[in-house]
């Protein structure tokens, strides 16, 4: 659950606020990359960015509001590539969406590496008991959404022990993802292909 002292404010509706906002969260995720999760704070962010303290205020609380935006944007962004590929593939049934699951490594990857200071966002999410509940919450999404479309192409499988399966599958996509952003010696294409044939179980049954 989102801690109040910590939750970031309300997002903003208008054009300019939102500019703002996107500005303040690329830059504390570049900043992230260079200084780190315990020395990154408010004002340097407000230094980089060119805004003022009560500007930012306007938006988060503290550097850990930041955190949070920065994660359940992060987050976010995957579960839009996710809802993507489902449409995808979908149309060839579990059989399509099994034999995909490599796109889907890959889709969430070019994502995540595409977001300024992923690494240490995601090293955010595991190392603060104060933001630790953002990746629970995006796996467990990712699990529904995907057991959902498995019954809905037929699995037989008991829901809850379906949901298991795929939870497993998820974490393995996840941590995936993030080894291949930390250990940048591995080949790309051979880790994906041996993590999508590990995570190919037969879920349509």
């Amino acid at each position: 659950m989102t801690s109040a002292a910590t939750a970031p404010r309300n997002r903003p509706k208008q054009e300019r606020a939102q500019q703002t906002y996107e500005l303040i969260l690329d830059v504390a995720g570049n900043l992230l990359a260079e200084v780190g999760i315990d020395r990154i704070s408010t004002n340097m962010i407000c230094a980089r960015a060119g805004i003022s303290p009560p500007a930012l205020y306007r938006y988060f609380v503290d550097k850990y509001a930041v955190l949070e935006a920065l994660g359940r944007r992060l987050m976010a962004r995957q579960n839009e590539a996710l809802d993507r590929w489902i449409q995808r593939h979908e149309g060839g049934g579990a059989a399509a969406l099994r034999s995909n699951v490599e796109d889907l490594l890959r889709s969430t990857a070019a994502v995540t590496a595409s977001e300024p200071g992923a690494v240490w966002i995601l090293r955010a999410l595991h190392a603060s008991p104060k933001l630790v509940h953002i990746r629970l919450e995006s796996h467990r999404h990712v699990t529904d959404r995907l057991t959902d479309a498995y019954i809905r192409l037929g699995s037989k499988l008991p829901r809850e022990e379906l949901w298991r399966r795929v939870r497993l599958s998820v974490e393995i996509g996840f941590a995936l993802d993030e080894m291949l952003q930390e250990d940048t010696g591995l080949s790309e294409d051979e880790t994906f292909a041996y993590a999508a044939n590990l995570m190919q179980a037969d879920l349509s049954r």
